[in-house]
């Protein structure tokens, strides 16, 4: 019997606890994760396909957003800028790329940038054909406060592919 009281009661406080989840039930804090995503503000290295570049986070819009600019060492006319904003209950990655299109991505559940944010394509505009290269997802996730990791997943004439790129912080 006291195994029983003893089990039901731990099943009442993991269900409690659960409620109190808002990722587990599908709602999330994302101007916080968009905090924490702004403490990424400032100079950034890295090399993106063996090519060295330097990527700024700047934000901008009176707070409301933060832009990544990346910037190829060896052809700085090839710059992307990925916008990240917050919507209510997503927060987005509008990412106006090289490719000439622009894939806009949303992000609903995430909890810590540390444990990484997972954005899935949602519209794209800028395509000439269905064909065309163009970034389908990203994962970003922020090391630690000198380190980030983004993995990015793209499709190109019926192929998928992916890219993971590594910045370091500068300055610090």
């Amino acid at each position: 019997m006291r195994a029983s009281i003893l089990l039901s009661g731990l099943a009442l406080l993991s269900s409690a606890a659960a409620a109190h989840d808002p990722v587990a039930h599908g709602r999330t804090n994302m101007p916080e994760v968009f905090r924490q995503l702004t403490s990424a503000a400032g100079e950034w290295s890295g090399a993106q396909d063996g090519h060295p570049v330097r990527v700024t986070y700047t934000l901008t819009g009176d707070g409301s957003a933060l832009m990544e600019t990346v910037v190829p060492v060896e052809a700085p006319g090839s710059t992307m800028i990925t916008m990240f904003t917050v919507d209510g209950d997503r927060l987005i990655a509008t990412h106006y790329c090289a490719a000439h299109n622009q894939p806009q991505m949303t992000a609903e559940r995430a909890s810590e940038l540390s444990e990484g944010v997972v954005f899935h394509l949602t519209r794209i505009t800028g395509m000439r054909t269905a064909e065309d290269w163009h970034n389908t997802g990203l994962t970003f996730v922020l090391d630690d406060a000198n380190h980030i990791t983004q993995h990015w997943t793209y499709a190109y004439r019926g192929r998928s592919g992916e890219n993971t790129f590594h910045y370091t912080r500068l300055g610090r």
